[in-house]
């Protein structure tokens, strides 16, 4: 104890031999600890001012009821650290669940629920002990009333209120708790979240209630924490149902919000998966009937057809046939499996975003948040809001005075903020992304000039990498880290309000959007679109660079969507496991390594916790936000990459018990907190399933080469009979080789050996034009408008037949089901009777006592 200092709270010398470590009471062993304070000595100037107010808010926090106990730095592991254990007594509990207005439960619930025996038996494998799936029985409840205590169904006031229950109340007591003394009354210093951020506590946490791998030795502790590791954390489980009535009841139903969300979407995604498996396994058993890539690999058609080079100067002519393997590859994805499932996850999306809403109406019946309001909830949670609004006005719905008009500049000024810090960051993005585009413009021509050069060393392979592969997995490898550093430097902005801030949310994924999304909509709408032709091609920056825009192969731009694709998302899936359980667990394993050599009962359960890491009250948005993006990837471009719903799958598995783990093993026990839904994430959701229409519908029409392919079957097929034969050589227009520019045509070293400038007078490119010697040379020919014209007859039709079935569905399937609405209807008649007849009873009572007094 430093010189000078008051004694503190509730300190007294013990035996701390005697002490479980997984002793969750003060040292009487019978009051609960129901939040922990910690603290360290600093014997600077500003360690006075730290001391003052922690002497100000303990006794302010003494004042409200709570009660305090003090663990002295001696007895820490590291000596320096001192622990501040607070209890909440019968009296306060029941003041401020009076004041939240928290359900209780009076009565138990005796409405029949309507199992099917079939589903039971059906998944009788993946389903967890009853007692793990409904930790209580199901109960009526009303709101707490401090004044109808016989009401409810109180055996023991002790665990009357849950430790979830309890937290919440500590923690709504500390936010709103003044520090300063009674003669300044400075309305700013106020709550635990300032003195944290100050330094004047270094910690603030509820406890868990045990260690994760085995239960607790004390009888009265119910052992939840271990519970939860044992069958939901282990990735053995990854097949089990979630426990998500033990996961709301142990940390709250935002958190249990979530793995209900993340469960649903994974459950989901495997229908998904399974049709986009057998479109994949439909472009496989196809594989050999594209005969536009046999044409392509064909050495008496592809390998007699001079292409035109696809860069200046550096870049010579080149046959097609050298693109035989990406052609046969591009087929995998590029067939008519791909349309059926682009217009499959548009319905699906919509199925996934309907059902979701009646599992979550279900949620809000069962967990009691049906008259949930969440504004109002926000309202408790938000003290800094309180303070600087300083206008009241009377709410029509609780009839309470609550903050207004000056909270509009807290508003402005939160926004402003983040729009100043967020405008550099997407500048940064969108050069980024130019820097990117010029890196695949530039370095095409030297990857072309390395395997000229080394084509006796790169025999093996040569055929497989190609100068167009190259570029493609070295700018998406690129691309990558980029995504991965520009999301680390965002990460650092200060977003004190943001979890407050649904408009905030919104401007945060806008960013992310552009970070994951910007190259897989380059590559999908503008590679290969804006080219020119030969002796006339379009340059970035317009005449101000050498850098030519990227072509398209012969086979189309869509195999190179798909890497771009997989390699980004795929990537990021990959990262973002490592860094969850990897980072955490070596922060742990460090801050502990001393602690874990002691005598078990010298690591208390405090202890044990303050060496976890803090789960930030951002936590869960970014958790939110990782599955959006990818929720982002499998519906924006899975016209390009079937498999992605699979890839998602199998992440989502691990990502689901990972998730379990971290918050099991790793974190500190969050403060429990209520939510009805996903928030401001549902309408995230929503705009992405709509985009996705319309960004699949144009790859198909744009990037792919279904649509030219469908218009030469049935409009310029040789012969009286559909065929597509002929097809590839439809495809390329030709260009006059004398007529390059200097500043186009190739040096004669780049050339082959086989080219002879004599003999091979022509070259052909991929683009619709009429021929040298037409009258109408090189400008777009008649097939070119009628195929432009089927691509945006296509794009219409498929937009409109998928967002009828959308909105028919949507129109369909009720929000919520109709067996929730009718047991809301009946729980709260019967609330409502069960209150009326209690009523009635005491005023019976009353009666007869005061009949009685008269007598």
């Amino acid at each position: 104890m430093s010189s000078g200092e008051s004694p503190l709270p509730g300190l007294s010398e013990i035996d701390k031999q005697k002490q479980s470590k997984d002793s969750v009471y003060f040292r009487d062993g019978v009051r609960r600890i129901d939040f922990v304070l910690s603290y360290v000595d600093d014997q600077t100037k500003d360690g006075e001012k730290k001391l003052e107010r922690r002497k100000e808010f303990e006794a302010n926090l003494l004042k409200v009821g709570l009660q305090l106990e003090t663990e002295d730095k001696s007895e820490s592991d590291d000596g320096k650290t001192y622990f501040l254990k607070i209890h909440t007594p019968w009296e306060v509990l029941a003041t401020y669940a009076d004041v939240l207005k928290i359900k209780v439960p009076f009565k138990v619930n005796d409405i029949p629920s309507h199992q099917e025996m079939t589903v039971k038996c059906f998944s009788k494998p993946f389903r967890l002990p009853e007692t793990v799936m409904n930790p209580e029985p199901d109960y009526f409840t009303s709101p707490f009333d401090k004044n109808k205590i016989d009401f409810f169904l109180i055996d023991n006031k002790e665990t009357f209120f849950p430790p979830s229950t309890r937290n919440r109340i500590v923690y709504y007591i500390l936010a709103r708790c003044p520090y300063y003394k009674e003669e300044h009354k400075d309305k700013d210093k106020k709550g635990i979240k300032r003195l944290l951020n100050n330094g004047t506590y270094t910690a603030a946490f509820p406890l868990h209630d045990c260690r994760y791998w085995k239960p607790s030795k004390d009888s009265n502790c119910e052992s939840e924490r271990y519970n939860l590791y044992k069958y939901w954390a282990r990735f053995f489980r990854f097949y089990k149902e979630q426990p998500l009535n033990l996961i709301r009841k142990y940390y709250g139903e935002k958190i249990g919000i979530y793995f209900a969300w993340l469960g649903f979407y994974t459950e989901m995604l495997t229908y998904a998966a399974v049709v986009g498996l057998i479109c994949f396994i439909y472009g496989l058993f196809t594989y050999d009937e594209n005969v536009w890539s046999q044409e392509i690999c064909n050495p008496e058609i592809g390998g007699q057809i001079v292409m035109c080079p696809l860069c200046d100067k550096k870049c010579g002519y080149w046959k097609l046939n050298s693109t035989c393997e990406s052609s046969w590859q591009s087929n995998l994805f590029d067939n008519v499996g791909t349309v059926f499932f682009a217009i499959f996850m548009g319905i699906w999306v919509t199925l996934f975003l309907e059902f979701w809403k009646r599992r979550q109406a279900r949620l809000e019946y069962e967990w009691d948040l049906v008259d949930f309001e969440e504004e109002q909830q926000q309202l408790q949670l938000r003290p800094e809001y309180e303070t600087k609004c300083t206008g009241r006005r009377l709410n029509r719905i609780t009839q309470v005075p609550s903050p207004k008009g000056g909270c509009m500049f807290v508003r402005i000024s939160i926004a402003s903020a983040a729009f100043s810090l967020a405008g550099p960051q997407m500048a940064l993005i969108i050069a980024s992304m130019i820097g990117v585009i010029a890196y695949r413009l530039a370095v095409y021509a030297a990857f072309s000039s390395i395997m000229k050069e080394n084509s006796t060393k790169l025999q093996v392979v040569g055929s497989l990498i190609t100068p167009q592969l190259a570029t493609s997995v070295t700018a998406s490898c690129i691309n990558f880290v980029i995504i991965m550093v520009l999301n680390f430097l965002y990460e650092q902005i200060p977003k004190t309000h943001l979890e407050y801030e649904n408009k905030l949310t919104m401007k945060m994924f806008f960013f992310q959007f552009v970070n994951y999304y910007s190259s897989c909509f380059y590559v999908a709408f503008f590679k290969g679109k804006f080219v020119g032709y030969p002796g006339k091609y379009t340059y970035m920056f317009g005449g101000q660079s050498n850098l030519r825009n990227e072509e398209c192969d012969p086979g189309g731009c869509l195999i190179e969507l798909t890497t771009q694709l997989v390699i980004v998302m795929a990537g990021k899936q990959v990262w973002g496991n490592i860094q969850e359980a990897l980072v955490p667990w070596l922060w742990n394993w460090w801050g502990s390594r001393k602690a874990r050599n002691h005598p078990e009962s010298l690591y208390s359960r405090w202890e044990q916790d303050h060496d976890l890491q803090n789960f930030s009250q951002l936590g869960l948005f970014y958790e939110y936000l990782e599955m959006v993006i990818q929720f982002g990837f499998i519906t924006l471009f899975v016209a390009s990459f079937p498999l992605a719903p699979l890839l998602a799958l199998l992440n989502n598995i691990i990502e689901v018990r990972v998730d379990a783990w971290k918050f099991t093993t790793q974190f500190r026990r969050p403060v429990a907190a209520k939510a009805h839904s996903i928030g401001a994430w549902e309408e995230i959701l929503n705009g992405v399933a709509i985009l996705s229409v319309v960004t699949n519908a144009f790859i198909v029409a744009f990037t792919s080469d279904m649509i030219p392919r469908l218009v030469y079957y049935y409009a310029y097929h040789p012969g009286d009979s559909p065929t597509m034969e002929g097809y590839i050589n439809n495809s390329l227009s030709i260009y006059e080789i004398s007529q390059f520019p200097e500043h186009n045509r190739p040096d004669q070293s780049e050339n082959p050996v086989w080219f002879n400038e004599t003999i091979i007078t022509t070259c052909r490119y991929r683009d619709y034009r009429y021929p040298p010697g037409h009258k109408r040379e090189y400008s777009h020919s008649m097939q070119f408008w009628h195929i432009l014209a089927a691509k945006l007859a296509f794009i219409i039709i498929m937009e409109h037949v998928v967002f009828v079935v959308k909105f028919f569905v949507a129109w369909m399937i009720p929000d919520v089901p109709s067996e929730v609405k009718a047991r809301i209807k009946r729980e709260r008649y019967l609330i409502q009777e069960y209150l009326h007849n209690y009523e009635v009873e005491k005023l019976k009572l009353q009666t007869v006592i005061q009949s009685v007094s008269l007598l």
